[in-house]
């Protein structure tokens, strides 16, 4: 008969290890950070562990706090940044950093060149 409830971690790694897997948890992780071509997921604080299976290593983030970005827009300090060091607008900025998908250097190039042609 099954138990319920929650699983002793020793336990649990002892059952993956009998069934080939390596579980490593990586302390110290303050943030991850996952781009698609439309949108950044940042979570903040994770649990981050990695399992190896036949070679094939996973990385399992848990926990934290997840807030999502739009790509290439930039957060509210890199939009700042950007008009600036470019003596722009936070438009423009914004426009530029979605131009350059999101490196801040490019966009402020971008801006510079248009600007000192």
């Amino acid at each position: 008969m099954m138990r319920r409830g929650k699983i002793n971690p020793r336990e649990a790694n002892r059952m993956m290890q009998r069934m080939g897997m390596q579980v490593q948890q990586l302390d110290d992780v303050t943030k991850v950070i996952m781009e698609t071509p439309t949108k950044r997921i940042v979570i903040d604080n994770p649990e981050v562990a990695t399992v190896t299976v036949q070679g094939q290593t996973v990385y399992q983030v848990g926990g934290g706090t997840m807030r999502e970005e739009g790509v290439g827009g930039g957060s509210d300090d890199d939009v700042k940044l950007v008009a600036s060091q470019a003596g722009v607008s936070g438009e423009e900025a914004t426009k530029a950093l979605r131009q350059s998908g999101g490196d801040l250097a490019q966009a402020i190039i971008l801006l510079k060149q248009k600007r000192n042609p």
